[in-house]
């Protein structure tokens, strides 16, 4: 079996996000943030990553959001007093989705296409704050390579905030007989690999360029943010779910696995 790269994983990925959007956009939703973006107001941030993000302080600041998909986000960021907002992200589809948004909107976000591991240099040190969000850290192979090119985007003293689906999660599959049972170690060290469209709410049964999930445990992702130079201020677990609808049916158990956590890294 020939050994997958770093480079391949991240093109297959690009790729793959690319031949998505369509998917994403063709769906009674699309329509429904269109009108919504146009409210000078309008945020989709979620109370438990609005709390963070207050409490690191937003208002007047330089944001990034790496990873910024279609954008909702990075625009929603000016609700919270946002200065100016940059989302990156390497897919151009979800980027022309992106700026679409922005144009119906009364904010003026600026959306750049680029593959983290390879920021244009006028984005180093510019930020008071960086945001990742749900899906994001597991599209990267290396995670410690790319919180240190993470950390490039931040000025001295700047916070990343991070919002993601807990590790312990990827343990189960939401759609076997018994979703409470393990089906893979905490500790796999190869991708989850889909040849579909990836898509939030079921599947798309058509050929789509090759993804690859990978899996960093806890320990990985504060070492390699550590390493980077980002000093751990915040970490908190929780509950609830913050991706795919499916993954609901683990919240509200007595036996409660963590779903989700956000933390927050300032550059030392």
């Amino acid at each position: 079996m020939e050994m997958l790269s770093k480079e391949k994983a991240i093109a297959g990925n690009r790729d793959a996000w690319n031949d998505s959007a369509r998917h994403h956009k063709d769906n009674p939703d699309w329509q429904v943030l269109l009108e919504a973006v146009t409210q000078r107001d309008f945020c989709c941030i979620d109370d438990t990553l609005r709390g963070v993000l207050e409490q690191v302080g937003v208002e007047a600041k330089d944001v990034v959001q790496l990873g910024c998909n279609n954008g909702r986000e990075s625009i929603s960021l000016f609700a919270l007093g946002a200065r100016s907002v940059v989302g990156v992200d390497q897919s151009a589809a979800f980027l022309d989705q992106a700026r679409e948004l922005a144009s119906h909107s009364p904010h003026a976000p600026e959306f750049i296409e680029a593959d983290i591991h390879h920021l244009p240099s006028e984005l180093h040190q510019r930020f008071d704050v960086a945001l990742i969000t749900i899906g994001v850290l597991n599209w990267m192979p290396d995670i410690g390579e790319f919180f240190r090119h993470v950390a490039h985007t931040l000025k001295p003293g700047g916070a990343l905030v991070v919002y993601e689906t807990h590790p312990f999660l990827e343990m189960f599959d939401p759609e076997v007989a018994d979703p409470f049972r393990p089906v893979t170690s905490y500790f796999r060290r190869e991708p989850f690999v889909q040849d579909q469209p990836i898509v939030y709410e079921g599947k798309v049964e058509q050929q789509a360029a090759t993804s690859y999930w990978f899996v960093h445990t806890l320990g990985e992702i504060f070492t390699g943010a550590i390493e980077a130079g980002l000093q751990i201020s915040h970490f908190k677990e929780y509950p609830h779910s913050n991706r795919e609808e499916i993954y609901d049916q683990y919240q509200q158990r007595e036996a409660q696995l963590p779903l989700c956590f956000t933390w927050v890294g300032v550059k030392r």
